[in-house]
């Protein structure tokens, strides 16, 4: 009996040992809180800003172009020239043009504190045309997580921006866009120190407006090395559309009946030369970013300032069903 009841006073010394030491530990926690002003607890989202798949990046193919001499009268006949001809033509990459800005948010405003934008709404183009990137100046911001409301328009977003066209990977993300609509993004860091809302719209290209768009952009270039602007090519308006949707098949200046892609828009008698640029992908999603690819090449850029040519038909395809959605041809002409 002895012996029993000195084991439950040790018991019972244990157990007020513990007690006393739990509460001096929430006597330390509840000072600790009053000395810091309270602790702020952030609840912080999961991520979502993984996307399946690769932004892949479409190759260039090297321009194609043909001509014809002008038959020569001789006496006794008529002769007529040949011409040479390459294969290749426009590639792949995509800055952004959008009604809110190109490329990215324009911050006209500056950031309020503890947030990530000062526009509350933008629009963009359902090509994907534009990197969503936060306020401009803000650096150090870590690994920041980026959310979709309605993924039947925006699915997610890849976990990197495209750098290729100079978007950082640390303060901008790539959307996934598959559909129109209005759908409103999340994004904020994981330390909790900031965080934001953006309500998106997206909404169809606008092929006719996009091919004339080509037209100038182009006409801006030749006018910066001094060379007469083309005109709209009605001659082969229909063939610059025909090779656009062709580029779904074949992406290639061979059309999918394995004819040449001169054929589209044939050389008259009378003689004459023509070129074709192409480009496809998401690289390829916005005039502005066509053009700047292809001047970014020295083989297409010759097509684009070559002074001899007089015309410019421009082909605009979006197919969101497409391999690569974008596709763009452009049929250059001295007739």
């Amino acid at each position: 009996m002895a012996a029993r009841l000195m084991h439950q006073t040790k018991l019972m010394i244990l157990l007020s040992l513990n007690a006393v030491a739990i509460l001096i530990v929430g006597v330390m926690i509840f000072s600790a809180i009053n000395l810091n002003g309270g602790i702020e607890l952030k609840v912080v989202g999961e991520r979502s800003d993984e996307v399946s798949g690769v932004l892949e990046q479409l190759g260039l193919l090297a321009p194609a172009s043909d001509s014809l001499e002008p038959p020569v009268v001789e006496s006794g006949g008529v002769s007529g020239g040949g011409g040479t001809s390459s294969s290749g033509g426009g590639g792949y990459v995509s800055t952004g043009s959008s009604t809110a800005s190109s490329g990215r948010i324009d911050q006209s405003e500056p950031v309020r504190a503890g947030e990530l934008w000062a526009e509350d709404a933008i629009t963009i183009y359902q090509t994907a045309d534009f990197d969503i990137c936060v306020g401009g100046g803000l650096t150090g911001l870590g690994e920041m997580y980026w959310q979709t409301s309605d993924t039947s328009v925006i699915a997610g977003f890849y976990n990197t921006a495209r750098t290729w066209l100079g978007y950082s990977a640390e303060t901008c993300r790539y959307p996934a866009i598959v559909g129109t609509g209005t759908v409103e993004i999340t994004a904020g860091t994981y330390d909790g120190s900031r965080y934001d809302t953006l309500t998106i719209t997206v909404i169809a290209p606008p092929v006719e407006q996009w091919e004339q768009d080509v037209l100038n952009l182009v006409n801006q270039e030749r006018a910066k090395a001094g060379l007469a602007a083309v005109s709209w090519g009605a001659a082969c308006e229909g063939a610059a559309d025909t090779r656009a949707r062709e580029l779904i098949a074949s992406y290639s200046h061979t059309r999918p009946d394995g004819s040449a892609w001169s054929t589209a828009c044939p050389i008259p008698a009378s003689g004459g030369a023509s070129g074709e640029n192409l480009a496809a992908g998401n690289a390829a999603v916005s005039p502005e970013t066509v053009v700047a690819t292809w001047m970014n090449s020295a083989e297409h850029r010759a097509n684009i300032l070559n002074p001899d040519f007089t015309k410019l038909a421009v082909g605009f395809v979006f197919d969101p069903s497409a391999p690569y959605q974008t596709y763009w041809a452009q049929y250059f002409s001295t007739y």
